[in-house]
């Protein structure tokens, strides 16, 4: 049975923003701690593609309801 344009799931993508901003945050905040405490800016940015990548991983995942019928 195929859904209707007003019954079809939409993109969550408040809900997605509401659980993923903490970890950014959290991360970006590491990036600059290492930054501050004089670490090299090569070490500091080398964590920065992982924070993002997972970011965005998570952002997907809550954003397109992936994980609704699995919990």
């Amino acid at each position: 049975m195929a859904l209707s344009e007003s019954e079809a799931p939409t993109p969550n993508r408040r809900r997605a923003l509401l659980a993923v901003t903490p970890f950014l945050l959290l991360g970006l905040a590491d990036v600059l701690l290492l930054l501050f405490w004089g670490i090299e800016p090569l070490w500091a940015f080398a964590i920065l593609p992982p924070i993002l990548f997972s970011t965005v991983l998570a952002w997907l995942a809550f954003s397109t309801d992936f994980l609704e019928d699995r919990t």
